[in-house]
């Protein structure tokens, strides 16, 4: 079993650690202080466009797609640890080198299941970073947990489907330049409970699409990951070619798209963590209580040899389905993607919450990174499948190895 980098991969987290480091992390307060003068939370600073330039210039796009065709043409493992460092700096990094959700998942959809047409059309300016996109599958009134629930209707009309029903948290929407929605919604509500759902790709200047609001994450906008609406769609009219796949092949396309998601979300997810290590290292070595460092404090020290355990744990098993995913396919580590998918938010959870705490009121308020990482790590409990959906799927297949 080999644990080093291949040297692709090292020269590649060699150039990114220096971007990171030159331009990303010195980037931070002043994306801060841009959003907050536009008086928008969902506004594009013009920091970010200077980042992009930046991250093409040094060949750090595109790194997340393995077809060749299209992206940087990494395998998992290698993107893994790349990923990794981005988590660093999750609402910057991410989107600076054009690797931000939605838009990943949604490239890859279109990569792997659009017509010729589609990938024209949207998936050149997606990998361009010129325009950008949403995800529409989660709606208000169903439990969007089980994607079979999902209530849109979309009804074929001639040469043309029309859409109708209520989205929200769809990923993407309130960023200024989303142009285009990937909606999932039922063709047929009387097929097999798979089948009854289809993708179609609506513009979102298309009459009939109303953004009703923007949806915070414990307050916060997330909007370098394009924020996230709530949508109407009244009688909306798209032409049959906006259908991607066939129709019925909504849910098995939802699921090979939030495979490779999920585990982009964990790689970040450790680099979150390390970083909430580092700052917690650092505090308890400034800080002075009670006569003598942080550091000092039994509990503390315990909190950091904890959290470096914590860590490598998740980075082991992240690795592990990230090769995996490379030899023997998504389904092949659907075990592992459901595995790491439970413990990696939960690792970056804890480890952030414990940062927080040798913080004090700093880890809470807007002086440090700490409080918006421990809302991304919280929030990624339920995104993309909430923990107890995952649990139960993967005891059914632990229990099916003995009956």
């Amino acid at each position: 079993m080999e644990f080093a980098y291949d040297d692709r991969t090292v020269e590649l987290r060699q150039r990114l650690e220096a971007f990171l480091t030159e331009c990303v992390l010195p980037a931070e307060p002043v994306h801060h202080e841009q959003v907050t003068a536009a008086g928008d939370p969902w506004a594009r600073p013009p920091v970010m466009d200077e980042l992009k330039a930046e991250a093409r210039a040094r060949g750090l796009w595109n790194l997340f797609l393995p077809d060749a065709r299209y992206g940087a043409g990494l395998t998992n493992l290698q993107y893994a640890p790349l990923a990794e460092l981005t988590g660093r700096s999750p609402h910057l990094a991410p989107e600076a080198l054009n690797c931000a959700a939605p838009d990943t998942g949604n490239m890859e959809l279109l990569a792997e299941f659009g017509s010729d047409a589609q990938r024209e059309r949207w998936l050149a300016p997606l990998l361009d970073g010129t325009i950008r996109s949403a995800f529409c599958m989660t709606e208000p009134e169903v439990a969007s947990s089980d994607a079979t629930n999902i209530a849109t209707r979309i009804t074929r009309d001639g040469d043309h489907y029309v859409v109708d029903g209520r989205k929200w948290w769809s990923s993407g929407a309130m960023d200024p330049r989303c142009e285009i929605f990937i909606v999932m919604g039922k063709t047929d509500p009387d097929a097999d409970r798979h089948r009854q759902q289809s993708m179609i790709l609506v513009p979102r200047d298309t009459p009939g699409v109303t953004v009703r609001r923007g949806m915070t994450v414990f307050g916060y906008s997330d909007a370098p990951h394009g924020g996230h609406a709530e949508i109407d769609f009244v009688d909306v009219r798209v032409p049959v070619e906006n259908l991607v796949g066939a129709e019925g092949s909504g849910f098995a396309i939802a699921q090979a798209r939030l495979g490779p998601g999920r585990i982009h979300h964990c790689m970040r997810l450790v680099g979150m963590a390390e970083r909430a290590l580092e700052l917690l290292c650092r505090r308890a070595l400034d800080r002075v209580a009670f006569g003598r460092p942080l550091a000092e404090q039994g509990v503390v020290r315990e909190w950091i040899a904890e959290s470096r355990v914590r860590i490598e744990q998740a980075r082991l098993l992240v690795l592990k389905t990230a090769w995996l995913m490379d030899t023997v396919g998504n389904k092949g580590a659907h075990t592992e993607i459901q595995a790491i998918k439970i413990a990696t938010p939960a690792m970056a959870e804890w480890v952030i919450d414990k940062a927080i705490q040798a913080y004090g009121g700093a880890g809470v308020s807007q002086d440090t990174p700490l409080a918006a990482l421990w809302a991304q790590a919280r929030t990624l409990r339920l995104a993309d499948g909430p923990d107890e959906v995952h649990r139960a799927s993967l005891a059914r297949r632990e229990l099916r190895r003995w009956s």
